[in-house]
């Protein structure tokens, strides 16, 4: 896809100059991935055959307990996953959400007339940059200024997807690349979390983690790359979007150059803290519209922070 370039406002350049201002990056860092999984829930991967992620987990830093934000649907979390804030900032509220039908504003946008995104602060950082979305739910594109991306692909199967996404990192070789799967919740929906499907689906997605991760490898892109794995909800039964921490807790695993080996995260995470914390390591300097923060804990030379507020204990109903 072509990107846009167009003539922009004064408060846009002084937004953009900003976002310029960065912090110095992760040493050995020239490349982001981030592996998005659709209703992939911790006790999806606990529970389900997953040699690959546990290799990550074993060999980075992760949490089980990363929050997703209310409601937990897809739309509202894809999007606060990437532009760092939460549905109050940037007005995705449900899935019913489109840049054209919404009830609730943007905050704040860009030149695009869209809600910053972490793919729209590595396109102003360098435009140079090779930028690409591969994604199997094709709503996720909408989420993203199309401006920003050289490549946006949507593909009909989570097979497909992986190998699409495998052939752009192997030709392209991008700085930044989002890879989205959404056969996990398809699981969900049909056979209902906890089910054989879902743990097998769960496994599937491991699987297919494997491939990307041998692209990697075959290309000596490993050792450069920082990998994110994670989700946007998980799920009870067949349904998601409510107030339980089975549908609001997801995994959120951080294996590459700078990240800590072993670890497991003790400060709370949340959904709007991955943009936060892949800009941060890259060097850039967080918008001040972003409500997320980085997770420097889970790098080397960064402690748990002074003061940890652990989680209370649900309360028991008779419901």
């Amino acid at each position: 896809m072509q990107r846009h370039f167009i003539r922009i406002g004064p408060v846009c350049v002084f937004l953009i100059a900003a976002l310029l201002s960065s912090a110095q990056s992760i040493e050995g860092l020239r490349h982001i991935l981030v592996i998005g999984v659709d209703g992939m829930s911790p006790d999806g991967i606990e529970q389900a055959s997953t040699p690959v992620m546990d290799r990550l987990i074993a060999g980075g830093s992760h949490t089980f307990h990363a929050r997703a934000v209310l409601p937990s649907s897809s739309s509202p979390n894809w999007a606060s996953m990437i532009m760092g804030a939460g549905p109050e900032q940037h007005g995705i509220t449900s899935n019913d959400w489109e840049k054209d039908r919404y009830t609730l504003p943007f905050s704040a946008e860009n030149e695009f007339h869209h809600f910053p995104t972490i793919f729209y602060l590595m396109y102003k950082n360098n435009p140079a940059a090779e930028i690409g979305a591969i994604y199997h739910w094709e709503g996720f594109g909408r989420l993203v200024e199309p401006e920003v991306l050289d490549f946006n692909r949507h593909e009909e199967t989570e097979d497909q997807t992986i190998t699409t996404a495998c052939a752009y990192l192997r030709d392209k070789r991008p700085e930044f690349c989002f890879i989205h799967l959404d056969h996990v919740d398809h699981a969900g929906h049909t056979f209902g979390h906890g089910s054989p499907e879902y743990f097998a689906s769960v496994a599937k997605a491991d699987s297919l983690i494997g491939q990307v991760l041998r692209v990697l490898d075959q290309t000596g892109l490993r050792d450069s790359t920082l990998i994110l794995i994670t989700a946007d909800h998980g799920g009870i039964g067949k349904v998601h979007g409510g107030e339980t921490l089975a549908e609001m807790e997801i995994p959120f695993i951080l294996s590459g150059p700078g990240v800590k080996v072993g670890y497991t995260m003790v400060s709370p995470v949340n959904t709007t803290d991955n943009a936060a914390t892949l800009a941060w390591a890259w060097g850039l300097k967080i918008p001040d519209v972003w409500v997320g923060k980085p997770v420097r804990e889970a790098f080397l030379g960064f402690a748990a922070p002074d003061k940890i507020y652990l989680p209370g204990k649900p309360l028991k109903t008779n419901e």
